[in-house]
């Protein structure tokens, strides 16, 4: 099932993030992409504020991961932007956050498509009204036996 959703602008980017954050469970991994300044995190930061983080959050391009252990459940965040080959991903734990209590929250997921475990939630953020570059279109859908 695919769910669409459309924001006029960054606050409803992140509020329609905060909640699909507040309803994420251990063990989920969510997958964005979009392209570069589309609101990939904003997107992050509404989602974290979900989860119950309340550490600042940015796009961990040059660590690779950031974990936010201070929500109701630890948020693993990626940014796999810079991975040049998907089993670099490995040298960093990430069988281990994607197995573990937390929930998983990948931006670029396509960089590492073929390691994604067999279900996720794909997450798209697209700018696609030409005459209002604030709009986003954000489609959510489960993919594999993710529900």
């Amino acid at each position: 099932m695919k769910d669409v959703n459309n924001t006029r602008n960054a606050r409803e980017t992140f509020e329609y993030a905060r909640k699909l954050g507040m309803k994420s469970r251990p063990g989920e991994v969510y997958c964005l992409n979009g392209d570069l300044g589309v609101g990939k995190t904003v997107f992050a930061q509404g989602f974290a504020d979900g989860v119950g983080v309340t550490d600042t959050v940015n796009s961990p391009t040059f660590t690779i991961v950031q974990v936010y252990d201070d929500g109701r459940i630890p948020l693993y965040h990626f940014d796999v932007y810079r991975i040049g080959d998907p089993e670099e991903m490995y040298e960093i734990g990430y069988d281990e956050y994607v197995s573990g209590d937390g929930v998983c929250l990948i931006e670029w997921a396509d960089i590492i498509k073929d390691i994604l475990p067999p279900a996720y939630i794909s997450v798209l953020i697209e700018k696609d009204d030409p005459n209002d570059p604030d709009h986003r279109k954000i489609s959510v859908e489960s993919i594999g036996d993710s529900e």
